[in-house]
């Protein structure tokens, strides 16, 4: 190794070693435990906005001490999983600290415009605090930042996947559960007509099944088991059926149960563009947004879609052609 490379490997040594002290995470100056956001207590926190680094927000409201998602419709958030991020918030403690420097805020993910959450808290007393939550150096930690502070620290306490920013990270994604065995008949109306399946003992049947044709079971048990466990992308509010087009919805399914209790489910809108579709259930007063496969099959279907397709028959072999004869020589 020449005279030149062993400075140069002499120089990264030293940057690698001011590096580890720099971002080496220490305790604070003064040796003491503190709160990351001073003042903040679990029960005084009444709203909470978390944004993610696609700019997907959610927004959760504690409303007469139960959390909710004010955006829905005040739909029901659930409380296990909102309490239990709003305790980690609250006990967010400054005690390892990695850098105090704003030039590093970005390569961390914690700046203002570059972060993996950002959670804006509001105190009951109408003050508000925001946070930011970013890169993951190990399993279980990350870098975290409270805004107007330039200290950055690590925790254990709070990741970016503590803090999801879609509906589904706070609802109960089951929006309708039935027990199958239960259901004896199944309703369609949709714009290719009506569609009336019914349960006789262990078999469905199809009233009106032209003559000579076979019903397939396999799509009928399809249908029974996307119409009776259905799940949502998120819930979308109580108002304007008419914006989700439910009041002319795309396709009715009534579900009868052996107990003479029955449920509607209307089909709505769907999204251009993730193809989803606005769904509202007889049990509930909320409209849900659900996959393009839990429902497309019921705005789709018409008869024949509900038959056994025939086999495809080959063509019948002719005779083979005779065999051309060579000509005859002069």
């Amino acid at each position: 190794m020449n005279k030149l490379n062993r400075i140069l490997v002499g120089l990264l040594a030293l940057q690698l070693v001011v590096a580890a002290v720099v971002l080496w995470p220490r305790p604070a100056a003064s040796g003491e435990s503190t709160s990351l956001l001073p003042g903040v207590e679990a029960d005084q926190i009444v709203g909470l906005t978390i944004t993610d680094a696609q700019n997907r927000t959610i927004t959760l409201a504690r409303v007469d001490g139960n959390w909710v998602l004010p955006e829905a419709g005040g739909y029901p958030a659930e409380e296990e999983a909102v309490t239990t991020l709003v305790d980690k918030i609250a006990g967010l403690r400054a005690d390892r600290l990695v850098t105090q420097t704003a030039a590093s805020h970005r390569r961390l993910e914690v700046a203002a415009d570059e972060f993996q959450r950002r959670i804006d808290v509001e105190l009951a007393d109408g003050t508000s605090h925001r946070l930011y939550v970013g890169s993951s150096p190990s399993w279980r930690a990350a870098h975290i930042r409270a805004d107007g502070q330039d200290e950055v620290y690590l925790t254990s306490d709070l990741t970016a996947q503590d803090a999801g920013a879609e509906a589904t990270a706070w609802v109960d994604p089951t929006y309708l559960s039935i027990e199958r065995d239960q259901v004896v008949r199944l309703s369609i109306e949709n714009a290719q007509g009506s569609l009336d399946l019914v349960k006789e003992g262990e078999a469905w049947t199809l009233e009106g099944l032209p003559s000579g044709e076979t019903l397939d079971e396999t799509k009928v048990n399809g249908l029974l088991s996307r119409v009776t466990s259905v799940s949502m992308r998120g819930p979308l509010g109580k108002d304007d059926p008419v914006a989700y087009g439910l009041d002319d919805p795309l396709a009715v399914v009534t579900i009868y149960l052996d107990d003479g209790s029955s449920q509607v489910l209307r089909v709505g809108n769907q999204d251009p563009e993730d193809n989803s579709y606005v769904v509202l259930a007889s049990g509930s007063d909320y409209y849900v947004r659900v996959s393009e496969y839990t429902v497309q099959s019921f705005v789709e279907y018409g008869l024949q879609d509900l038959l056994v397709t025939p086999p495809t028959q080959a063509p019948e072999e002719g005779p083979a052609p005779a065999p051309e004869s060579s000509p005859e020589a002069p």
